[in-house]
Order: C-alpha cells, then sequence, then structure tokens
C-alpha cells in the first residue's frame, strides 16, 4: 500500500511539473508584448554582411520551448576586438568572465585564432555564485570544441532572470547544429535570438570610406527594461570590416559609449549583466588603423558613434511601456559631468516621466528635478523649452507662453525637453521615454 501511495505520489509530481511547463509555453506564445509604438515603421534594416563574420541561431529551451534564445558568431582569425561592461558589483558570471578574457585577448593588435560568441537570452546566470562560473566554463568549452579555437577565445553573455542556475546542458546540445547553419546573413536571427522582454529586433547599419575602401559596420542590441547608465537588461555587439588594432579600437569604443549607451535610461536600473562586444576583422583591406585619434580613427570612430547612438536610441524606444521618446538637454552648467548629472535627474524621475505619458505639460516638475539634482544652478536664471517653445525664463513663465501651446506639443512621440541652469558653459543631452502602466504590467508578471 505505501508503495502505491508512493508510486502515485511521483506520478502526481510528474503531472504537476508537465502542466507548470505547458502553462508557461503557453504564456509565451500567447502573451508577447504589442510591438513598441516607437519601433521603426520599416523594420529590422539590411545588415551589411561583414567579412568574417557568420552568424546562427536556434532554440535551447533556456526558459521557455520552441523560441529562439541562443545565437552563435564566429568572427575570423586576426581581428582586433573591444567591449565595455556593466559596472556593476553584482556583475553576472558572463561579464566577469568576458572582462578578464579581453585582457588578455587586447594584449597583442589582432587577436591570432578564431573568435567565437554565445549568447543566450531566458536566463542571466548572475547572482549564481560558482555554479554560474562553472556554467560559463562548460558553454566556453563545448563552443571552443565545436568552432576549433581555444576556450579563451570563447566570449559568453546571458540575459533574463537573474538568481536561477543557467541550464548550460540545454545551450551546448545546440551548438553543433548551429556551427552547421552559420551564415554571415543571419544577423537578424542573431538580434531576435537575445530579446527578453524586447518587442522588437533592435539592427543598425553604416558605412565609410578609409584608405579608399569601404568600411561597414553593422550591429544589434537588445534591451527594453533594468535600462540606467553605467552601460545603461542590454546586450550589444557590433561588427566592422574595418583594419584596426584592439587598443586603437577601445578606445573608440569607450569613448563614444559615454554619449551613447551611457547617455540612455528607461528606468534607472542598472543591470548585471550590460555588455557591448565589439570586432573588427580587418576585411575591407584599409591600412590598419593604430591610433584612434588619427584622421582615418576619427573617420571611423564618426561611423562608429552613429550605430551606438542609433542603437542606444533603438533600446530607449523599445523602453518597456513606452509610448514617448524623450531627449533631455543641459545647457548651462557648471561643467560636462554636472548638466549629465543633472539630465539624468530629469530624465529619470518619475514624475517628469509620469507627465510625458500623460501627455501633461507639467513644466514645474522639470523645475523640481533640476532641484534635486544637487548640482549648481541659478534659480531666477533657468529657462525651459519644450522643443522650440519657450516655456520659463528667467526663473519665471515666460510671459509669451500659453498651456494650450505645451498640450498641444506634448501630444507629439518625439519630444524635447531643454533646460539652461544660466551659470556656465557645461552641456548634456540624455535620452529616455515616458512611465506608463505597461511598464508595471510587464514587471509585475516577468518571473510568472
Amino acid at each position: 500500500m505505501a508503495k502505491t501511495k508512493a508510486k502515485l505520489k511521483r506520478k502526481v509530481s510528474k503531472l504537476k511539473k508537465k502542466v507548470k511547463g505547458l502553462k508557461a509555453e503557453i504564456k509565451a506564445q500567447s502573451t508577447q508584448p504589442a510591438v513598441s509604438p516607437l519601433a521603426p515603421s520599416e523594420g529590422f534594416p539590411a545588415l551589411p554582411e561583414i567579412g568574417g563574420v557568420t552568424f546562427a541561431a536556434g532554440a535551447a529551451s533556456v526558459k521557455y520551448k520552441n523560441r529562439t534564445d541562443v545565437m552563435l558568431a564566429h568572427v575570423a582569425k586576426g581581428s582586433a576586438v573591444a567591449g565595455v561592461f556593466t559596472r556593476s558589483s553584482t556583475r553576472s558570471a558572463p561579464v566577469l568572465d568576458c572582462q578578464a578574457k579581453l585582457v588578455e585577448l587586447q594584449k597583442t593588435d589582432v587577436v591570432e585564432d578564431a573568435l567565437g560568441v554565445v549568447v543566450n537570452s531566458g536566463n542571466s546566470n548572475a547572482f549564481t555564485g560558482q555554479v554560474g562560473a562553472k556554467s560559463v566554463e562548460f558553454v566556453c568549452a563545448a563552443a571552443a570544441k565545436t568552432l576549433g579555437v581555444g576556450a579563451g577565445n570563447i566570449l559568453t553573455s546571458s540575459t533574463g532572470v537573474i538568481g536561477q542556475p543557467l541550464p548550460h546542458d540545454r545551450i551546448t546540445a545546440v551548438l553543433d547544429d548551429l556551427a552547421k547553419g552559420l551564415d554571415p546573413s543571419r544577423g537578424e536571427e542573431a538580434a531576435q535570438a537575445i530579446m527578453t522582454t524586447d518587442t522588437f529586433p533592435k539592427g543598425v547599419a553604416a558605412s565609410v570610406e578609409i584608405d579608399g575602401k569601404q568600411v561597414n559596420i553593422a550591429g544589434f542590441a537588445k534591451g527594453s527594461g533594468m535600462i540606467a547608465p553605467d552601460m545603461a537588461t542590454m546586450l550589444v555587439y557590433i561588427f566592422t570590416d574595418a583594419a584596426i588594432t584592439s587598443a586603437a579600437f577601445q578606445a573608440l569604443v569607450s569613448d563614444h559609449n559615454k554619449t551613447t549607451f551611457n547617455a540612455i535610461t528607461v528606468d534607472s536600473d542598472t543591470s548585471t549583466s550590460d555588455t557591448l562586444l565589439a570586432f573588427a576583422t580587418g576585411a575591407a583591406g584599409n591600412a590598419r588603423i593604430s591610433d584612434a585619434q588619427s584622421a582615418d580613427g576619427q573617420k571611423l570612430g564618426a561611423a562608429l558613434q552613429s550605430v551606438m547612438r542609433d542603437l542606444a536610441h533603438l533600446v530607449v524606444k523599445d523602453g518597456e511601456g513606452a509610448t514617448k521618446f524623450l531627449e533631455v538637454a543641459v545647457t548651462g552648467a557648471s561643467d560636462d559631468a554636472s548638466a549629465q548629472i543633472v539630465a539624468l535627474a530629469i530624465a529619470n524621475s518619475p514624475l517628469v516621466k509620469t507627465a510625458v505619458a500623460g501627455e501633461d505639460p507639467n513644466w514645474g516638475r522639470v523645475v523640481m528635478a533640476v532641484g534635486k539634482s544637487g548640482e549648481p544652478a541659478d534659480r531666477d536664471k533657468i529657462a525651459i523649452r519644450f522643443g522650440d517653445i519657450l516655456v520659463a525664463e528667467n526663473g519665471w513663465v515666460s510671459p509669451e507662453y500659453t498651456e494650450q501651446q505645451g498640450v498641444d506639443y506634448m501630444k507629439q512621440q518625439d519630444l524635447r525637453i531643454a533646460t539652461d541652469l544660466g551659470i556656465g558653459e557645461g552641456a548634456a543631452t540624455v535620452w529616455t521615454c515616458d512611465l506608463t502602466h505597461g511598464y508595471i504590467t510587464i514587471n509585475a508578471d516577468y518571473r510568472s
């Protein structure tokens, strides 16, 4: 009798697990968020194929069944590599592993052997202790064997739920099949594989002539919530066929990160997993750039900056529940660093963001945010503009401003709030989105 009861309990337990799995699968398939109203109307762009780079993507059931959730990239030997990462004190195991490997990979101008990149969505492998570090080891070892390179040349990223062990065996099980499907044209599939609460894949491309050669840049990113400076959960992968040393490439990426990914915020929360990895294969055939400040370095940097900025904007435009895209510009600050703090105080203010969501031109909330920032400002010299409309000047509402002007302006999807503090030459611009009921709905249900 006891044995029969035990068997029944085991059967019931298995059935409960099966039902739970089916519910999760049904939810994954039936509750995909509607595409953001701020998404590009033309959809994902046609990314140029980058010589020396191939992609593959597939479903490993990391969290949900039948969802594309793993991407594999192969980068040819002789490439330069650069990266920037979250400065969170609770960085994930993949981030720590990438940071350590980059130190070694950047000791030479270019990496002698080929490189591999493995990214999964559904699980961030963060706050998982030594178990998480071992999972990274297993994935890197399997990918290295599959691609025929050393494990030190495999870089991984994970995004999704924090605090749950990564089912790395599900990832390693699909790597051989992914490797067979590597192709230079599969960038969009790779971009889709890294999405979590994103409502659309994000890709950007640019080209520039350097040394008489056409140089192409292609990048894709994921990010929707848990977005704030310090490498604004966000993952970014950029590929170019430019010939450049790793040191010069790193200088460009680090510099332009300040005015792109470190100048966006959705909800003021910094992820444990933020990663930007960039690769330059040299396939364009230009004379190799060794100085980021050289004329050719600056040319490449300008094109790179445009790709990074546009990807950063797409992350904000896919902000969880977003209906408005907002640029916040601050001038007249004591210095640029102070201007950045004030701009972020405005952009991160729940009161400002909800006013934008409600199309309420409540400029008093901007005044509040300036004051709470703690940065120097002259109350009687502050000026505020909504787009080209002068709302306040000399510390008081402009005599020419009417409430109807503000109401009409706030109905637009793309908005700009400019504030001059009246005390110096410091300036900064950041980008954010509004705060709606949609953000609460998405995050209240995120783990269920």
